[in-house]
């Protein structure tokens, strides 16, 4: 109930009713309901920061073998947030947390040992990491059946539809199916703007009809039928994705007899159009063997062509063939850059975090501790740290008074670089060196 209410909610109100009922659940003991309340205690979620309150609440929950626990706390210890810095500890919470199906630990060990930090460097354990984790996210895309990679366009304006010419972008059918898995009303309105650019002669929108009844929704019920009658309605105008469309129910069997040979001829006048979905379905034809005589190169060829596009499963497949050497010369490091490529797509868990780019938050506390190190390894780091820190306090002071601001809400959301500029830093701290320089001639005079 917590999980839910706090996904919908709008409004702080809301957010702290969902941690009400968190608070409840973890009172008796539920793992699930422990873990929100400790991410909620480290990051402020839920009233006051308090991260030794967190850390004491992971540590229990490691004990149970929550691995969302180990994994928070080896990036704690791995940057000496709350308890000490060591680099060891962390290597072992990452390891426990990889074991217990921690995602993100996988991530940060391949990170690691792809690097060499505080381990060994190894391409070959780098690669089975992120293999783990690559594996995982392709499963969940192959289910899915066809993934929307490439824009393309139907009717921005569909209340004024006078032309086939008029456009919706593929980003909207996305936003769309993601409301109907969150169960949102707005999908019935997404079935009726479809039809009516349907009836205008848009065959994008008689495609995405086709993909609504075939994957199934509020609105439009699973339906293989209907959604043949859709497909065959755009794929009779040339459209790449109708064309795409009749090829997946044809190479799956849905609502008409599975035939190969069906499925191949759509798969190619979809390919030749440029769609990267019907690229990667024939690169995976000729690279599992389906209904046509296994040809590495040409799957190869395929997966390139729609990888070049973005096609997530497309890179995943080449990433297989360069770690196993199936159809190419085998290569650790491009099937990293390739895993990596592919999880990049899928901005999985966190990626820039997981990566070892960026944090996944800014945190005013960390950046201070890491500031001190800096100025305690090297005394010339002294005056670039006071600098640094002098910025950091002093966005951190605009952003209190930004975020308590009652007058306007748009001032919360203000981003001091769009507004003063990208070098404003450098220009306020030229203006101190100038200050100074002003204070010093007067008091010599």
């Amino acid at each position: 109930m917590g999980t839910k209410i706090l996904q919908q909610s709008k409004s702080q109100k809301q957010k702290a009713e969902a941690y009400i009922l968190f608070a409840k659940a973890a009172d008796m003991g539920n793992l699930k309901a422990m873990e929100k309340m400790a991410d909620a205690l480290l990051f402020g979620n839920f009233g006051t920061q308090n991260i030794t309150a967190a850390i004491q609440l992971y540590e229990s929950l490691a004990k149970e073998g929550s691995y969302k626990a180990q994994n928070a706390l080896g990036f704690l210890s791995s940057y000496g947030i709350g308890m000490e810095y060591d680099q060891a500890k962390a290597l072992i919470y990452y390891t426990f947390g990889s074991a217990g199906g921690s995602m993100m630990s996988q991530m940060i060990l391949g990170y690691r040992y792809l690097s060499g930090i505080n381990v060994l460097q190894n391409c070959e354990v780098a690669l089975n990491h992120y293999k783990k984790v690559a594996d995982y996210i392709a499963d969940k895309l192959e289910k899915s059946e066809g993934i929307p990679v490439e824009k393309v366009r139907l009717t921005e304006r569909p209340e004024n539809l006078s032309s086939n010419s008029e456009i919706l972008d593929w980003d909207i059918y996305q936003y769309y199916k993601f409301l109907a898995e969150r169960g949102d009303v707005q999908i019935q309105k997404a079935l009726y703007y479809f039809l009516k650019a349907a009836k205008a002669g848009s065959a994008n929108a008689m495609a995405f009809i086709g993909k609504m009844y075939l994957e199934g929704n509020a609105a439009a019920p699973q339906n293989n039928a209907t959604a043949f009658k859709y497909f065959s309605m755009a794929a009779n105008k040339g459209n790449a994705i109708g064309l795409h469309g009749l090829g997946l129910l044809y190479f799956y069997g849905k609502g008409v007899p599975v035939n190969y040979s069906e499925a191949l001829k759509y798969f190619q006048k979809a390919a030749e159009k440029g769609w990267p979905n019907a690229q990667f379905q024939l690169g995976f034809m000729y690279y599992s063997g389906s209904g046509v005589w296994k040809d590495y190169k040409l799957a190869f060829k395929y997966f390139y062509l729609a990888s070049q596009s973005g096609q997530p499963l497309a890179i995943y497949y080449l990433a297989e063939m360069y770690a196993t050497g199936t159809g190419v010369l085998r290569s650790c490091r491009t099937a990293v850059e390739k895993r990596l490529k592919f999880l990049k797509k899928r901005r999985c868990i966190q990626w820039h975090f997981s990566y070892g780019i960026e944090l996944l938050f800014k945190d005013i506390h960390l950046a201070r501790r890491l500031y001190d190190m800096a100025a305690q390894t090297s005394p010339d780091a002294h005056i670039p740290v006071f600098f640094a820190l002098m910025k950091l306090e002093t966005v951190h002071l605009l952003q209190d008074i930004l975020l308590f601001n009652q007058f306007t809400m748009r001032w919360k959301w203000m981003k001091l670089d769009n507004i003063l500029g990208p070098y404003w830093d450098l220009f306020v701290i030229g203006l101190i060196v100038a200050v100074l320089i002003f204070l010093l001639r007067n008091h010599h005079e």
